[in-house]
């Protein structure tokens, strides 16, 4: 097959996908379920809304709008953590677009390499490593997200302790720290306060952040005021000095982040290194190279060294992960 009509293909099939996806957008803009719930609210609110519906308080969130789907997706198993990272993650997707993402990278790269003779298995395993692209991007997104949440979580506290010195109340501190501060940790407070506003009681709303956001600091503050309301005591002084101790813990954090930066890097050499210099050779020398994956022995070494390479991976990711 010749180059021009492979690239002529696969650019028919980039526009193909763009031009479902833009119909699909532009369907779903005007009368997609989002649109629908969009109207419903209004007539809700309107004078023509009175028809007795009891929305649900809390925003159900399911993975797919498809019911089918939804069934589908619902029998994957750990379908539920993944479908929570992707929601701590802040990304707008659902998690069946997700899913269709990563099938399509797999089916993408795998066609690619096999119109290019590459073998199959080879093919299957870099489709494999494709197709958990974009579960790596949801993870690297939430984590990113958890990270920026830690940092704005002492300014949240120190802001919350002057309000209740000033005499505010406790949700309109949280309301406070909604509007004043930035995102991503103003939505997480303004969802509290908006809870607290429609019926739920602040425990409950307090135990919805910490499951949102499930980090040692934010478990911290949401115990305090659990055990706080229950007790009694001085909550502006008991946030302040939670505040200065996540700040300390930050900077511990960040210092430790500075003395393992060496092995960090060393160890992203090491485990980058065999599959460049075999993409290398296989570049400059194919026939030497292609004896890896055409002979038996060839192909029980490839695996011993992927599963060598693996837990050499995991063994130097425990080294240089120091929890604080």
């Amino acid at each position: 097959m010749e180059y021009p009509y492979l690239l002529f293909v696969i650019a028919l099939f980039i526009a193909v996908v763009f031009l479902l996806e833009g119909l699909y957008m532009s369907w779903n803009a005007s009368r997609g379920p989002v649109a629908k719930r969009i109207a419903q609210r209004l007539k809700l609110m309107s004078d023509q809304g009175k028809s007795g519906e009891n929305p649900h308080l809390l925003k159900q969130r399911v993975l797919s709008k498809l019911p089918a789907l939804q069934r589908l997706l619902s029998h994957i198993p750990r379908i539920d953590t993944f479908d929570r990272w992707l929601e701590q993650s802040g990304l707008e997707m659902s998690m069946a677009r997700l899913c269709a993402a990563a099938l399509a990278c797999f089916a993408g790269l795998f066609a690619l390499l096999w119109l290019l003779k590459v073998p199959v298995a080879v093919a299957a395993a870099c489709g494999l490593v494709a197709g958990a692209i974009p579960f790596a991007v949801v993870i690297s997104a939430q984590r990113k997200r958890m990270r920026a949440i830690e940092e704005q979580l002492p300014d949240a506290l120190d802001l919350i302790s002057r309000a209740l010195r000033a005499g505010h109340s406790f949700s309109s501190a949280i309301q406070m720290v909604g509007q004043e501060l930035a995102d991503p940790l103003a939505s997480e407070f303004r969802i509290v306060f908006d809870e607290v506003n429609y019926g739920i009681p602040m425990q409950d709303a307090l135990k919805h952040l910490s499951a949102r956001v499930p980090g040692t600091d934010v478990g911290f503050f949401v115990v305090a005021v659990l055990i706080q309301r229950e007790t009694g005591g001085n909550l502006a002084e008991l946030l302040g000095k939670i505040a200065t101790l996540v700040r300390e813990r930050l900077r511990l954090f960040g210092q430790i982040r500075v003395y393992s930066a060496e092995a960090r890097l060393s160890a992203w050499i090491l485990g980058l290194l065999p599959i460049v210099l075999v993409l290398v050779l296989n570049i400059v020398n194919p026939r030497f190279m292609r004896i890896l994956w055409t002979d038996p022995t060839g192909e029980k070494i490839l695996a011993v060294i992927s599963v060598m390479m693996i837990v050499g991976a995991i063994w130097m990711r425990k080294l240089i992960r120091i929890k604080v």
